[in-house]
Protein backbone atom coordinates (compact mmCIF):
# COMPACT_ATOMS: atom_id res chain seq x y z
CA UNK A 1 0.00 0.00 0.00
CA UNK A 2 1.22 3.57 -0.95
CA UNK A 3 0.46 4.69 2.72
CA UNK A 4 2.52 2.11 4.32
CA UNK A 5 5.79 3.12 1.88
CA UNK A 6 5.25 6.68 2.72
CA UNK A 7 4.71 6.30 6.47
CA UNK A 8 8.45 4.71 6.21
CA UNK A 9 10.56 6.96 4.32
CA UNK A 10 8.59 9.76 7.35
CA UNK A 11 10.00 7.65 10.07
CA UNK A 12 13.39 6.98 8.35
CA UNK A 13 13.27 11.42 7.37
CA UNK A 14 12.92 12.24 11.12
CA UNK A 15 14.84 9.53 12.42
CA UNK A 16 18.12 10.54 10.59
CA UNK A 17 17.22 14.66 10.98
CA UNK A 18 17.39 13.75 14.91
CA UNK A 19 21.12 12.47 14.51
CA UNK A 20 22.25 15.90 14.75
CA UNK A 21 18.95 18.06 14.96
CA UNK A 22 20.23 20.87 13.65
CA UNK A 23 17.82 22.71 10.69
CA UNK A 24 21.35 23.73 9.14
CA UNK A 25 22.50 19.97 8.34
CA UNK A 26 23.55 19.01 5.24
CA UNK A 27 21.31 17.50 3.26
CA UNK A 28 21.37 13.90 1.18
CA UNK A 29 18.35 12.21 -0.38
CA UNK A 30 19.39 7.98 -0.47
CA UNK A 31 16.56 7.64 -3.15
CA UNK A 32 17.82 7.99 -6.89
CA UNK A 33 15.65 10.23 -8.34
CA UNK A 34 15.30 8.26 -12.04
CA UNK A 35 14.68 4.77 -10.36
CA UNK A 36 12.92 5.42 -7.11
CA UNK A 37 11.73 8.54 -8.17
CA UNK A 38 8.09 8.66 -5.91
CA UNK A 39 10.62 7.67 -2.88
CA UNK A 40 13.11 9.74 -4.02
CA UNK A 41 10.22 12.59 -3.62
CA UNK A 42 8.33 11.62 -0.76
CA UNK A 43 12.02 11.75 1.40
CA UNK A 44 13.01 15.32 -0.04
CA UNK A 45 9.70 16.46 0.69
CA UNK A 46 9.44 15.16 4.71
CA UNK A 47 12.75 16.65 4.89
CA UNK A 48 11.69 19.70 4.13
CA UNK A 49 8.67 19.93 6.64
CA UNK A 50 11.25 18.46 9.31
CA UNK A 51 13.21 21.72 8.74
CA UNK A 52 10.28 23.72 8.93
CA UNK A 53 9.23 22.13 12.01
CA UNK A 54 11.84 23.48 13.83
CA UNK A 55 12.86 26.62 12.07
CA UNK A 56 8.98 27.52 13.86
CA UNK A 57 10.04 26.14 17.17
CA UNK A 58 13.09 28.37 16.82
CA UNK A 59 11.49 31.63 16.07
CA UNK A 60 9.00 31.51 18.75
CA UNK A 61 12.03 31.96 20.94
CA UNK A 62 10.21 35.55 22.96
CA UNK A 63 14.13 36.32 23.10
CA UNK A 64 15.42 35.55 19.29
CA UNK A 65 17.22 38.90 18.39
CA UNK A 66 15.24 40.65 15.62
CA UNK A 67 17.52 40.47 13.23
CA UNK A 68 17.90 36.33 13.41
CA UNK A 69 14.03 36.49 13.56
CA UNK A 70 13.87 38.13 10.16
CA UNK A 71 16.37 36.29 8.72
CA UNK A 72 14.82 32.99 9.63
CA UNK A 73 11.29 34.60 8.85
CA UNK A 74 12.72 34.53 5.25
CA UNK A 75 13.92 30.94 5.37
CA UNK A 76 10.29 29.87 6.59
CA UNK A 77 9.16 31.92 3.48
CA UNK A 78 11.66 29.68 1.13
CA UNK A 79 10.73 26.56 3.20
CA UNK A 80 6.97 26.89 2.26
CA UNK A 81 7.63 27.65 -1.57
CA UNK A 82 9.70 24.15 -1.75
CA UNK A 83 7.02 22.47 0.07
CA UNK A 84 4.48 23.73 -2.05
CA UNK A 85 6.63 22.84 -5.18
CA UNK A 86 7.65 19.78 -3.59
CA UNK A 87 3.48 19.01 -3.09
CA UNK A 88 3.33 19.83 -6.86
CA UNK A 89 5.68 17.17 -7.80
CA UNK A 90 4.06 14.08 -6.36
CA UNK A 91 1.28 15.24 -8.11
CA UNK A 92 2.77 15.36 -11.55
CA UNK A 93 3.80 11.83 -10.50
CA UNK A 94 0.68 10.61 -9.94
CA UNK A 95 -0.84 12.30 -12.58
CA UNK A 96 1.43 10.60 -15.18
CA UNK A 97 1.25 7.34 -13.48
CA UNK A 98 -2.50 7.60 -13.91
CA UNK A 99 -2.39 9.30 -17.31
CA UNK A 100 -4.23 6.39 -19.02
CA UNK A 101 -7.27 5.91 -16.83
CA UNK A 102 -10.21 6.17 -18.48
CA UNK A 103 -12.44 7.82 -15.39
CA UNK A 104 -15.93 6.68 -15.23
CA UNK A 105 -18.88 8.78 -16.47
CA UNK A 106 -19.80 9.19 -12.79
CA UNK A 107 -16.57 9.72 -11.68
CA UNK A 108 -16.33 12.43 -8.93
CA UNK A 109 -13.43 14.60 -7.68
CA UNK A 110 -11.92 14.76 -4.26
CA UNK A 111 -12.08 17.71 -2.18
CA UNK A 112 -7.88 17.45 -2.20
CA UNK A 113 -5.27 15.83 -4.50
CA UNK A 114 -3.62 13.13 -3.56
CA UNK A 115 -0.70 14.88 -2.91
CA UNK A 116 -1.85 16.92 -0.52
CA UNK A 117 -3.14 14.40 1.99
CA UNK A 118 0.85 13.49 1.65
CA UNK A 119 1.33 16.50 2.95
CA UNK A 120 -0.84 15.94 5.82
CA UNK A 121 0.77 13.10 6.18
CA UNK A 122 3.95 13.93 6.69
CA UNK A 123 3.10 16.50 8.89
CA UNK A 124 1.34 14.24 10.93
CA UNK A 125 4.15 12.05 11.12
CA UNK A 126 6.67 15.14 12.95
CA UNK A 127 3.54 15.72 15.20
CA UNK A 128 3.33 11.76 16.07
CA UNK A 129 7.33 11.81 16.49
CA UNK A 130 7.23 14.78 18.92
CA UNK A 131 4.26 14.23 20.76
CA UNK A 132 5.89 10.61 21.89
CA UNK A 133 8.99 12.38 22.87
CA UNK A 134 6.87 14.65 24.99
CA UNK A 135 4.85 11.72 26.55
CA UNK A 136 7.96 9.62 27.54
CA UNK A 137 10.26 13.42 28.72
CA UNK A 138 11.72 11.84 32.23
CA UNK A 139 11.75 15.60 33.03
CA UNK A 140 8.33 16.11 32.53
CA UNK A 141 5.58 16.18 35.34
CA UNK A 142 3.14 12.72 35.31
CA UNK A 143 0.17 14.78 34.60
CA UNK A 144 2.38 16.01 31.15
CA UNK A 145 3.15 12.65 30.17
CA UNK A 146 -0.59 11.19 30.78
CA UNK A 147 -1.79 14.31 28.89
CA UNK A 148 0.71 14.10 26.29
CA UNK A 149 -0.20 10.44 25.77
CA UNK A 150 -3.96 10.71 25.18
CA UNK A 151 -3.14 12.63 22.77
CA UNK A 152 0.01 10.81 20.86
CA UNK A 153 -3.27 7.99 21.09
CA UNK A 154 -5.52 10.45 18.85
CA UNK A 155 -2.53 11.22 16.61
CA UNK A 156 -2.10 7.56 15.82
CA UNK A 157 -5.71 7.00 15.20
CA UNK A 158 -5.85 10.14 12.80
CA UNK A 159 -2.75 8.32 10.65
CA UNK A 160 -4.29 4.97 10.53
CA UNK A 161 -7.44 7.34 8.69
CA UNK A 162 -5.41 9.35 7.38
CA UNK A 163 -3.60 6.54 5.50
CA UNK A 164 -6.41 4.27 4.44
CA UNK A 165 -7.95 7.44 2.46
CA UNK A 166 -4.87 8.47 0.83
CA UNK A 167 -4.77 4.38 0.09
CA UNK A 168 -8.71 4.42 -0.88
CA UNK A 169 -8.11 8.02 -2.80
CA UNK A 170 -5.57 6.52 -5.18
CA UNK A 171 -7.59 3.05 -5.45
CA UNK A 172 -10.42 5.23 -6.91
CA UNK A 173 -7.93 7.43 -9.36
CA UNK A 174 -6.93 3.97 -10.71
CA UNK A 175 -10.08 2.12 -11.15
CA UNK A 176 -11.67 5.56 -12.94
CA UNK A 177 -14.38 5.86 -9.95
CA UNK A 178 -12.32 9.51 -9.23
CA UNK A 179 -10.04 11.82 -11.17
CA UNK A 180 -7.40 14.28 -10.96
CA UNK A 181 -7.70 17.86 -11.20
CA UNK A 182 -4.26 19.56 -10.12
CA UNK A 183 -4.35 23.10 -9.85
CA UNK A 184 -0.58 24.76 -9.01
CA UNK A 185 -0.22 27.04 -6.29
CA UNK A 186 -1.15 30.65 -7.42
CA UNK A 187 0.80 32.26 -4.28
CA UNK A 188 1.16 36.01 -4.93
CA UNK A 189 3.83 36.94 -2.23
CA UNK A 190 6.68 35.74 -3.53
CA UNK A 191 6.05 37.09 -7.12
CA UNK A 192 7.45 40.60 -8.27
CA UNK A 193 4.54 41.45 -10.81
CA UNK A 194 2.24 40.41 -7.97
CA UNK A 195 3.13 41.42 -4.46
CA UNK A 196 2.74 45.32 -4.67
CA UNK A 197 5.62 45.92 -2.07
CA UNK A 198 8.07 44.00 -4.28
CA UNK A 199 6.69 45.53 -7.52
CA UNK A 200 7.68 49.15 -5.57
CA UNK A 201 11.02 47.88 -5.12
CA UNK A 202 11.81 47.11 -9.08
Amino acid sequence: MFSKKANTIFAEVIDVYHVINKVDQSFSNPYNKDSELLEHLLYRKCWIDTVQWHYEDIIRDPNIDPVAALKLKRQIDASNQDRTDMVEYIDSYFLEKYKDVTPNTDATINTESPAWGVDRLSILALKIYHMHEEANRSTASESHRAACQAKLNVLLEQRVDLSTAIDQLLGDIASGRKYMKVYKQMKMYNDEELNPVLRKKK
